[in-house]
């Protein structure tokens, strides 16, 4: 990924929260001779320099990505900027402010029962509300069984993390305080969360 110096996120703690908080990927790999791209939740484990998932049986990206590098996208928040909100916008162009993260790893196929379940069980303890009464310990065992059946869960250990959060760093801090007070101004999610790290970083 091209990464200006400006926008290099290098502290492992800030990319391992952003991982977690993002944690809808992108995995990338070779199938068929082509690049192909599945949308996947995936777990971190830290102790391990790893993340966990599983591609469902019927997607056969997983019969030739083992044993590849493969790569996995976090993308975070981003928005647009217009020149418009700065002190001119005479010399100035559009942009795009945002937080991505590319991983590179080895995939492996896990076949170990006990090792699926428990990421199956971390999946629903990260996402399942803190009040919610869902809890996968409850549910039938061959319900669950047949299930697993159908899923084929994976492991990669990771090699190398790019980072880059493109937050309008190369302005003038008066100039990143007037786009913060524009995105803080709309309704829009990703506006909101991208003024917020701004703010972070001024």
């Amino acid at each position: 990924m091209y990464i200006p110096k400006y926008f290099k996120i290098d502290d492992e703690e800030v990319n391992y929260d952003f991982i977690e908080t993002y944690s809808f990927a992108t995995l990338f790999s070779q199938h068929n001779g082509e690049p192909y791209a599945t949308h996947l939740p995936l777990i971190l484990k830290k102790s391990e320099d790893a993340l966990y998932g599983h591609f469902a049986r019927p997607n056969e990206q997983w019969k030739d990505a083992e044993n590849q590098q493969v790569l996995v996208v976090f993308q975070g928040p981003h928005c647009y900027v217009s020149p418009s909100w700065y002190e001119t916008s005479k010399a100035a162009a559009p942009t795009w402010n945002y937080v991505s993260i590319h991983l590179l790893g080895k995939l492996e196929i896990v076949e170990d029962q006990k090792v699926i379940l428990d990421t199956l069980n971390d999946m629903v303890y990260k996402y399942e509300e803190p009040d919610s009464s869902y809890n996968l310990n409850d549910v039938d065992p061959n319900y669950i069984q047949g299930m697993a059946k159908g899923i084929v869960a994976f492991k990669i250990k990771i090699t190398k993390i790019e980072a880059k959060a493109k937050l309008s760093q190369n302005h003038p801090v008066e100039r990143q305080e007037l786009i913060i007070k524009h995105l803080e101004s709309t309704a829009k999610h990703d506006n909101i969360k991208v003024a917020s790290l701004m703010r972070k970083n001024l």
